[in-house]
């Protein structure tokens, strides 16, 4: 029988989006997170004939139904003032080692995509990018996943004195970081010279970036 005394933890299954222009959306999730589209529908609220229609889709990566959920409202805009309004600020997507996280760098660079703002943040390595409607989009790896310690991740926000200092972290230059992988070092030791300015990016990255 249920439980109405106990505090369940449920896991997030997907995330919802309005897009005035939903396939381009759908394609950009398709090349960045190897997302398939289950259904589309062009009439899901069931609509008569000449009264409003959006059209939806819903996207998966996995084997869950849908991870994204897409909404097309016709003549939806950007908001162009968006850091003077509240809203979702961003979604993370995790990957399991520095090795795929690098990886799909290097992918989608190929295709043009690259982030607008990298960063070793103490507890993570994360690149951050927009998806054509801006919508920020993290990808990111534990520093502490080739250890498979996520409590370590916990413990170093609580108690390490640089993440107290600066816990959005130290920017870092994607292909330095590969490079550096690809010379040998381990992920950890290169969140270490992360936290050194080793990899730090030519130019800084703009702060308000994801503002």
């Amino acid at each position: 029988m249920f439980n109405d005394e106990t505090t369940i933890h449920p896991t997030l299954h997907h995330v919802g989006l309005t897009t005035g222009d939903m396939d381009r959306l759908a394609m950009w999730y398709a090349k960045v997170l190897g997302m398939r589209l289950v259904y589309q529908s062009e009439n899901p609220i069931g609509a008569p004939e000449g009264e409003f229609r959006p059209r939806a889709a819903w996207l998966s990566n996995d084997a869950a139904n849908h991870r994204i959920a897409l909404v097309e409202i016709p003549g939806l805009g950007f908001d162009v003032d968006r850091a003077r309004h509240q809203r979702l600020q961003h979604v993370a997507f995790a990957y399991r080692s520095l090795d795929e996280l690098l990886g799909t760098y290097r992918r989608l660079k190929g295709l043009g995509i690259v982030p607008i703002l990298s960063v070793d943040e103490g507890a993570q390595t994360a690149f951050y990018y927009e998806d054509p409607d801006r919508n920020s989009i993290e990808l990111n790896v534990s520093n502490f996943a080739e250890f498979e310690d996520n409590w370590g991740s916990i413990e170093h926000m609580q108690t390490s004195p640089d993440f107290a200092r600066r816990p959005l972290g130290v920017d870092v230059d994607p292909d330095k970081l590969a490079a550096a992988r690809e010379a040998g070092a381990s992920p950890w030791d290169l969140h270490k010279r992360a936290w050194q300015h080793e990899f730090a990016p030519a130019v800084p990255y703009d702060p308000m970036a994801l503002l």
